[in-house]
């Protein structure tokens, strides 16, 4: 296969892998087509108002402050006196969009939500805001229009504030909130002059909802625990006082009105949210009003933690629910259905009503869940062959009609308690049974990838056998199966998987899953003669030292899955390889350069035994960090002065390029400082720190291509940008990795059992050089340590300042030198590349071992491919169907990485091999290997 043939191949085949998981395990739960159930009793409430705090913490809202003074005085005699408080526990992602679907729709939001930001709907759903009559809406533009767009019809009314007014920059934040309630004083003072609105109002089955997001844009800004974030918990409790006198007031304190406060989801310490921490998920859940249990004293104590104790609660009844259950439990007040694809479980403890309409409503409850269920099984059922499906034992039809009977009977014989506990029954086993569907092609789609992924392993393995191990080739071996019967028998297969997809109109993805192993273990079949060749070259191989390379490269893949889980492993791992030099007998050769390479390694190992980034925000490290950029440079000059004399041209380009580090340091200090002291972005810093980073990848083009002239001049490029997106000792990772692979470079020479190249020539190659064709050398077990090297780095790269897989993890402080007004999509853009620089430095240093080695780029690949693909299947194979969601989409997260970072290694390599030499990846270097 030629180069650029297999490069292309491999990419489609690894995408094909990397959604195959979202196909898997994120497919949206949603079904169509069930019936809004209806109760049929008065409901308690007319009216419905909703308070959502964004990223309010329980605890900050719950807790008194250090003097004993309660932030939210009017909150908290509700909760003494006329309402009903518990948590709201959430779900990852801790995003406010899934937040605000949870609790108004009442199902936890599928992952494809994300690719548009969590602003639109990628699938329509229903919600309450839609089942009601009227809803008036009041925040911010990125969740209100979401429900109004999903509303059948007309009836939900959003006002909003501009988009740029969600500054972490602004003086006050909390004028969001305050914006929202003069609002909603308004709206109802011009509603007495408008008759045509003032019936609409008085109206039943009328929601109104307020959204707050100034507690989450100053935790953003200034963390949870700031006087900023604490003073508009205490704006929000005064407006919520006011809005509450204000409706009362307007409707003629009728007592139809039922309130609701809670908040989307939390907060961590250092001001970010989207995992699955405590601070993040548990969240503040107040009811009062119409229809809402008023304050019960404690009996009895159902919960392990000591949360009701430290916030003064301990002799008040507390109810905790999911997230979801919030959106049954306002159908029930307002007498809505709940919305058709609702999972939430109507919380009867917040109910203060008859037990004849909690049974009525556990009932409507029960029986929405079960349309969901009974859609999901008639669709798997047209979908599946008639002998090879398979129903959900637990709730068959005939135990759904029995089910439907015995619950009706309770209820007319008055029997309600009974009644409620076989529906809280039935919807236990009918969330199981949606369950059961919804995951019931996962172990045949998982079968196919795993097939497809070995069959690709092997492929590659061979591939690498085929070029390079030398083996004795006996005449006769390939012609053990016909080629061409061999196509035909893989012809047949495909055919018959399609036919068996067609007839199950299967959707198109599956095509692609189930046929990708075909093709794949054709192409592995067909190089079986390699295999059998290396059988029969066995007595002439060293065993013991293959055997030796691979324990050891097994041991290092363990390792390296470990990292992902626990970050200290990373320095574990740095420490064995400082000692490499040391075991390989290096140290007698360059005592020097082995010394070097075992403090670079020590000093790279403090990293992962950090705090991730985000505890505590430090410009002077920052400062240090590009003082220690700079001296590197400098002692990189001096000491290459006398090898590799730099031209004018050179001279003039790095003294401009380390002037730029020096004024992005300054950009960073400016910028903070304008932000403690609420000035806002400087348009200046802005200016310049979009600039950098629009030419940190065009600068380093017009340097000499000397190999450390080259590189030197990518990492003077890079740290500029990197520093703009770092708060504290992050900053000082680059130019420490950078030290790493300097040091690594050049002791892979002195590795070079052939010696072919002196310390002087090091500093002289060029990448802009031809290759000499009778010196490009084929692998040697050396190469699969070189390999794991640079796969050991990679994931040092991503891993060393912080936990990739996990989204709060990184400060959204780091961007605040590019802009401070919300946008989720540059920001995250921002803060993948911020990850992807270490990533890059250590791409570049990979090429430069690979041309200063002689070996090819494809060589080298091939090997680090198989390395990564296996850390991938490991993966692929811990993700697990049970357990919890927050373990299954960790360990989804770091399948989602690997392969990223595989398809990344293969774009990139395009891009790192331009940066070094100016000349296109599938240069004239690979076709002299593959001639």
């Amino acid at each position: 296969m030629k180069v650029v043939t297999f490069f292309i191949v491999g990419l489609l085949v690894h995408v094909v892998f990397f959604i195959s998981i979202f196909d898997i395990y994120f497919t949206s739960p949603l079904v169509h087509g069930m019936t809004p159930q209806h109760v049929p009793l008065p409901p308690p409430a007319k009216r419905l108002v909703l308070f959502v705090a964004d990223g309010l913490r329980a605890d900050s809202f719950y807790k008194p402050d250090v003097n004993g003074t309660i932030r939210a005085p009017f909150l908290r005699n509700i909760i003494e006196e006329k309402g009903t408080w518990g948590i709201s526990h959430t779900h990852v992602p801790t995003e406010s969009r899934p937040g605000h679907v949870a609790m108004i729709a009442g199902f936890y939001e599928d992952v494809s939500a994300v690719a548009k930001g969590w602003k639109e709907n990628p699938v329509e759903f229903d919600s309450v805001f839609n089942e009601s009559k009227h809803t008036w809406c009041w925040g911010s533009p990125d969740i209100l229009p979401m429900f109004a767009k999903g509303a059948s019809g007309d009836h939900v009314y959003t006002h909003t504030y501009p988009a740029e007014s969600e500054d972490f920059a602004s003086k006050d934040a909390s004028r969001l909130d305050t914006w929202v309630f003069d609002e909603v004083k308004a709206f109802f003072s011009s509603a007495k002059g408008n008759e045509s609105l003032l019936s609409r109002l008085h109206e039943e089955k009328n929601v109104f909802f307020l959204h707050l997001l100034g507690i989450d844009t100053n935790g953003h800004a200034h963390r949870p625990m700031s006087r900023e974030y604490l003073e508009n918990i205490m704006l929000v409790d005064d407006g919520v006082s006011e809005v509450v006198s204000l409706m009362e007031d307007f409707f003629g304190n009728d007592g139809q009105t039922a309130y609701v406060f809670t908040s989307d989801h939390g907060m961590t310490n250092w001001g970010s949210h989207g995992a699955g921490h405590a601070s993040e998920t548990l969240t503040p859940l107040v009811a009062w009003g119409a229809g809402v249990q008023s304050a019960q004293r404690a009996t009895t104590h159902p919960y392990d933690d000591q949360y009701q104790q430290e916030w003064k609660l301990d002799t008040l009844r507390r109810v905790d629910v999911n997230q979801a259950d919030i959106a049954p439990l306002m159908s029930s007040l307002i007498g809505v259905p709940i919305p058709l694809n609702s999972v939430g479980v109507l919380p009867l403890n917040f109910l203060n009503n008859s037990q004849h309409f909690k049974a009525e409503s556990m009932y409507a409850n029960s029986i929405q869940i079960l349309e969901q269920f009974k859609v999901k099984m008639a669709q798997k059922k047209e979908t599946t062959l008639p002998f090879l499906f398979t129903p959900f034992p637990h709730l068959t039809e005939s135990k759904q009609q029995d089910f439907l009977r015995h619950a009706k009977s309770l209820i007319h014989r008055g029997l309600y308690d009974e009644a409620i506990l076989v529906c809280v029954q039935m919807i236990t086993q009918a969330m199981e049974g949606l369950s059961y569907y919804h995951t019931y092609d996962r172990f045949f789609l998982g079968c196919s990838v795993v097939l497809g992924f070995m069959g690709w392993t092997s492929y590659v393995v061979l591939i690498i056998l085929k070029t390079h191990a030398s083996l004795r080739k006996p005449p006769g071996n390939r012609d053990l199966m016909s080629e061409r019967g061999l196509g035909r028998a893989f012809i047949c297969v495909g055919l018959v998987i399609t036919a068996f997809l067609l007839v199950q109109a299967s959707p198109f993805t599956y095509y692609i899953y189930c046929l990708l192993p075909v093709p794949v273990w054709y192409s592995v079949l067909k190089e079986i003669g390699t295999l059998l060749d290396l059988v029969q070259s066995a007595p002439s191989l060293p065993l013991s030292k293959c055997f030796g390379y691979f324990v050891l490269v097994t041991f290092g893949i363990e390792l390296l899955v470990l990292s992902f889980f626990y970050r200290a492993v990373l320095s574990f791992g740095l420490l064995v390889l400082a000692l490499w030099p040391l075991v390989s007998g290096l140290y007698s050769k360059a005592k020097t350069r082995c010394v070097t390479w075992v403090l670079s390694c020590l000093c790279l190992a403090m990293f992962p035994l950090m705090p991730v980034v985000g505890r505590e925000s430090n410009v002077h490290l920052v400062t240090c960090a590009a003082a220690l950029t700079l001296f590197n440079t400098l002692s990189y000059l001096v000491s290459t002065r006398r090898l590799s004399p730099l031209p004018q041209k050179d001279k003039t380009l790095f003294a401009c390029q380390m002037v730029h580090v020096v004024l992005c340091a300054y950009v960073l200090t400016s910028t903070h400082s304008s932000l403690q002291l609420k000035q806002g972005l400087p348009l200046f810093n802005q200016l310049v720190s979009w600039t950098t980073l629009g030419v940190s990848l065009l600068v380093p083009l017009l340097s000499s291509t000397r190999l450390f002239h080259r590189l030197m001049s990518i990492l003077l490029s890079l740290v500029p940008t990197y520093l703009l997106l770092s708060t504290g000792y992050e900053a000082l990772f680059p130019p420490v990795l950078s030290w790493l692979m300097f040091v690594w470079i050049n002791i892979e020479q002195e590795a070079m059992s052939a010696g072919t190249f002196s310390k002087t020539e090091l500093f002289r190659i060029d990448f802009s050089e031809n290759i000499d064709i009778t010196k490009i050398r084929q692998l040697k077990l050396d190469d699969i340590r070189r390999s794991y090297f640079f796969v050991f780095f990679i994931i040092t790269a991503f891993f060393g300042t912080g936990n990739i897989a996990s989204i709060n993890s990184f400060d959204p402080a780091s961007v605040y030198c590019f802009l401070t007004v919300f946008n989720p999509f540059v920001m995250g853009g921002l803060m993948m590349w911020k990850v992807l620089i270490p990533f890059v430095i250590v791409m570049c240093t990979f090429e430069s071992i690979q041309v200063s080695t002689q070996l090819s780029s494809r060589s080298l690949f091939l090997l680090v491919l198989v390395i990564s693909d296996m850390m991938a299947l490991h993966f692929f194979f811990l993700v697990k169907d049970y357990g919890s969601w927050l373990d299954i989409g960790t360990s989804i997260s770091h399948y989602v990485i690997v392969m990223s970072m595989t398809i990344f290694l293969m774009l990139l390599s395009i891009m790192t091999h331009v940066l070094t030499s100016k000349r296109v990846f599938m240069g004239k270097k690979m076709k002299v290997h593959f001639k």
